[in-house]
């Protein structure tokens, strides 16, 4: 074993970087809707570092708990079935502080490890900006400032910028897009077959912002989709007939409602 590997306190499973979730077996398409809340997690210390978090993991800030029973009220009332997330931590921590919040009853949450977030290589746990630098100036940008420039301007292509990451990793363990999209969709399509075989209609999710952007590029023609995800921000979507709807789209209403919500309490 490589000795980054064992060096690596950080790193969340010994678990190949691709293995997929096995999709459930289901009949043939229903016309029943499923519904999805897709939710980033809340605020990490590493988030508030502004260090390199994909499979590197850290416990939620004092804020970040916060937002996130700011969003567990405001999801309060949804009659939800069933619960994912992936083997991080901090997806567990806010899966766990919603459900609480919420007073839902969740008696398992379920985990797939394609909900990870985007692997960084031998970027994570290092500044952002780093990463955020090497993989700019590999799309042809001028550096991390040409980067945001993208991202303010609407033009931040997720696939374009995965990829460059992973072709400047200097120990080439990063991930490229095909691959998240691959072990994402995976999740996302036995999130549904279960959904179908036990008569699931309402689904919570908790993955990472990236993977997440990952997931559903090619699900939606709206251009907010290459716009990255504030922590507890929420993208639902329907599912029918073999078909995804993307309804809301990186939204903070429910965090705003549930923050007005317990402000009246």
């Amino acid at each position: 074993m490589k000795k980054w590997l064992i060096a690596f306190t950080l790193f969340l499973s010994t678990g190949s970087a691709w293995s997929m979730e096995k999709a459930a077996s289901s009949a043939t398409e229903d016309s029943e809707v499923i519904t999805l809340w897709l939710a980033r997690h809340g605020e990490t210390w590493l988030n508030r570092f502004g260090h390199a978090q994909g499979w590197a993991d850290a416990p939620l800030t004092e804020e970040g708990k916060e937002t996130t029973r700011y969003l567990g009220e405001g999801l309060k009332g949804i009659p939800f079935d069933s619960f994912y997330t992936s083997d991080a931590g901090r997806q567990r921590e806010t899966m766990q502080i919603v459900i609480k919040q919420a007073g839902l009853q969740a008696s398992q949450v379920q985990e797939l490890t394609g909900l990870r977030e985007v692997f960084f290589g031998s970027f994570e746990g290092t500044p952002e900006k780093i990463m955020q630098d090497a993989g700019a100036r590999k799309m042809g940008l001028s550096g991390r400032d040409g980067l945001f420039a993208q991202l303010k301007a609407g033009t931040f292509s997720v696939d374009r910028y995965i990829d460059a990451i992973a072709a400047v990793d200097p120990q080439g363990y990063a991930e490229n897009f095909s691959q998240v999209k691959s072990r994402t969709q995976t999740a996302l399509r036995t999130i549904v077959d279960n959904a179908k075989k036990n008569g699931e209609k309402n689904i919570l999710v908790v993955s990472s912002g990236m993977a997440l952007m990952v997931m559903i590029s090619d699900l939606t023609d709206d251009p907010r989709k290459n716009h990255p995800l504030p922590n507890a921000a929420v993208i639902k979507m329907t599912y029918k007939d073999g078909k995804f709807n993307v309804v809301e789209l990186g939204t903070q209403r429910y965090i705003n409602e549930g923050k007005i919500a317990l402000a009246k309490q």
